[in-house]
């Protein structure tokens, strides 16, 4: 009895050692893996913080075309299959006005209204009425959404993600020489959802400094302390160069949402491989979205100024129509054309970085 009893105690330590061999084992070998992804990692990036880098080492091709070349193709694009991306864009704007995402009619009004007798005192000569009409733009899109709830805003921002989404698929296939159908991209594009929301996580962690300056700007404020003179002039150095440093850093992040799209990639490894494709030339590719941003503001604000004088002379010529506007559809359906041309200036962006397969420098 003594002897089974000895027989069973050595079986049991002898367990016990086995399973801390275990332990010991696949701790190694984490480590192991990850010292080998460490490595992996250093000899794609070849590029060291706070070490000067030669021009020679660091220089990477990126062939595309010019700032207005890139944007013609981009136009052709779209035009050529405009009426699939038209219909993208009348959908979601669609959804924007039947969740209230647009400017109500006494709203509006009373802008109006209160910016036509402010312009007579602050403008003078022949641009009156088209400083007035971008003012009364401006306005209108700054008061947009600020009366939405919660359950109005995600239903918004979902939307938003499905035309982010349908639009980079449908691009997808048509160059690759399908012809695809809006529905199927709507039904087909939506399988990264959640791979997408989790690279815009990272992109609001990235966004921190720029939320944590507004902050300070606003304790700073309190105490008077960027009031004015050599205080608020450092501030402003200082947001500057935070906000300059937060763009550079999150370029790579914004190709990442193109990259999460392609099936079977997880958030991570797309920000990973994202992070490949813009080393060496980052600040072209933040200049060329910058660009993208730039050009579609401005073509927003043409046709939004434009539908404000329209609007404005439809009511002289016809003064029953002085409670009705025109100007908050014409914003919703801007808005988005305007979304939809700047995911498809991303993607095809994407697509010619890609096929510049040059080695990371």
């Amino acid at each position: 009895m003594a002897q089974a009893k000895k027989t069973v105690k050595r079986s049991k330590r002898k367990r016990q050692l086995t399973l801390s061999e275990k332990i010991r084992e696949r701790v190694h070998s984490g480590w192991k893996r990850i010292r080998t992804r460490h490595k992996n990692f250093l000899a794609r990036r070849p590029h060291r913080s706070f070490r000067l880098t030669r021009r020679r080492d660091y220089a990477r091709s990126l062939a595309i075309p010019g700032y207005i070349a890139f944007t013609v193709h981009v136009n052709r694009t779209v035009r050529t299959h405009w009426k699939l991306f038209l219909s993208l864009a009348l959908i979601y704007a669609l959804i924007m006005i039947v969740l209230g995402a647009i400017t109500n009619q006494d709203t509006y009004s009373t802008m109006n209204d209160l910016l036509g007798s402010a312009g007579k005192e602050l403008f003078d000569g022949g641009l009156s009425q088209l400083a007035q009409a971008g003012l009364i733009a401006l306005s209108t899109f700054a008061s947009t959404g600020s009366d939405l709830s919660a359950d109005q805003t995600i239903y918004l921002t979902l939307s938003l993600l499905f035309v982010w989404l349908a639009t980079v698929w449908l691009l997808r296939e048509i160059l690759v020489g399908r012809k695809p159908k809006l529905r199927d991209g709507i039904y087909n594009s939506g399988a990264p959802i959640l791979s997408t929301v989790a690279v815009l996580l990272i992109v609001a962690i990235q966004l921190m400094p720029i939320g944590i300056v507004m902050l300070l700007y606003a304790g700073l404020s309190a105490i008077g302390v960027v009031g004015g003179g050599f205080g608020a002039m450092l501030f402003w150095v200082f947001a500057a160069v935070v906000a300059a440093l937060v763009l550079y850093w999150i370029t790579s992040t914004i190709i990442a949402l193109v990259v999460v799209t392609i099936p079977g990639m997880y958030p991570l490894r797309a920000v990973r491989l994202a992070g490949d494709l813009v080393m060496g030339r980052r600040l072209r590719i933040l200049l060329r979205l910058l660009w993208g941003v730039v050009v579609t503001l401005i073509a927003w604000a043409i046709v939004l100024v434009l539908s404000v004088l329209l609007d404005n002379l439809l009511k002289m010529s016809f003064p029953d129509t002085a409670g009705f506007s025109i100007v908050p559809y014409v914003g919703a359906i801007v808005s988005s054309v305007a979304i939809v041309w700047f995911a498809a200036y991303v993607y095809l962006f994407y697509r010619k970085v890609v096929d510049d397969d040059a080695k990371p420098a």
